[in-house]
């Protein structure tokens, strides 16, 4: 009797450690996003959110809305906290740099989603869109609803980001064959709505005869939008956009935008959690590389109606 009752205390001792370790093994994840005043960013930290509580972790959200600083800050403040991993979607190529790696030297695996850093063997994996068919995949369309002759303007994405360039050389590696479609202008507009309308403004004072803008992401083309509208030139001018948000869908539908390029943050986002998980379970990410890109899709007047939900297109 002495033997069953000692057991049966052992056995709930060892439930109960068993349920505390499973409960604190789980921990934190903290997710830092640029700036979630854009859907893009705010979806990317929702995503990784629900993916991180569906797996049974906690999990919070911070955003350094491009300054290292805050940054910095941030990755301190998931360190102080315990996190177990970290999800970040870095601020600059380079400056962001020295903020993975002081998450390492506290033994707390990064995972990078969105944009990439220029230091490879840092992050546990770098998960981003594949911008340069993106943005191939856009100029193509481009093409088709500008034509082949005429004078447009482009607005860049922040230079910081290397996503700005590759989508600009994408779309040079298109346009370049085709001489009489002329570049008159191009401003940094930072992936902003606002900047891209003020920009907008600016090139179509100094380039009236314009027929088509070409942008790196949808906030910039919706302010050139915004700004043709202003100016009565929207009928005239094709704009083309990029990252799928529900604000360039319903412009999509209007008429007012030619196509975005969707990029799957929906999906990049989750898998990058999910990268985590099996990390901190088997020290191993699943993945065959660090680097990792997503094929992105085009959003057209034409298969807009499967847009199911932000920065998602069903089959």
């Amino acid at each position: 009797m002495y033997m069953k009752t000692m057991l049966k205390s052992l056995l709930a001792a060892a439930m109960v450690v068993g349920f505390t370790a499973a409960a604190s093994a789980a921990g934190l994840i903290s997710i830092i996003v640029n700036d979630p005043a854009n859907p893009y960013w705010l979806t990317e930290g929702n995503v990784a959110k629900a993916e991180a509580e569906k797996l049974g972790y906690t999990a919070n959200v911070g955003a350094h809305k491009g300054d290292t600083n805050t940054e910095s800050n941030l990755i301190d403040t998931a360190i102080t906290n315990k996190s177990v991993a970290i999800i970040l979607d870095p601020a600059n190529a380079d400056g962001s740099v020295g903020a993975v790696k002081k998450a390492i030297a506290a033994n707390i695996p990064v995972f990078l989603v969105n944009a990439e850093i220029n230091q490879e063997g840092l992050a546990k994996g770098q998960l981003v869109s594949n911008n340069a068919q993106g943005a191939a995949l856009g100029a193509q369309q481009w093409v088709q609803a500008v034509g082949e002759k005429g004078k447009y303007v482009e607005l860049l994405g922040a230079p910081s980001d290397n996503n700005a360039a590759t989508r600009s050389n994408g779309y040079a590696t298109v346009l370049s064959q085709y001489p009489d479609l002329e570049k008159a202008a191009s401003q940094v507009a930072n992936w902003d709505r606002t900047q891209g309308h003020d920009k907008m403004q600016s090139m179509l004072q100094a380039n009236p005869d314009i027929i088509a803008v070409i942008s790196g992401n949808d906030e910039m083309a919706l302010g050139a939008v915004a700004a043709l509208k202003e100016a009565g030139k929207l009928a005239g001018i094709k704009v083309g956009g990029f990252d799928g948000s529900p604000d360039a869908v319903a412009a999509i539908k209007s008429g007012e935008l030619q196509y975005t390029v969707l990029q799957p943050v929906a999906i990049f986002s989750a898998k990058a959690v999910q990268q985590a998980d099996s990390f901190i379970k088997t020290g191993a990410t699943g993945a065959a590389t660090e680097k990792q890109l997503f094929d992105c899709l085009l959003i057209t007047k034409d298969n807009v109606d499967k847009y199911t939900a932000p920065f998602v297109l069903s089959e």
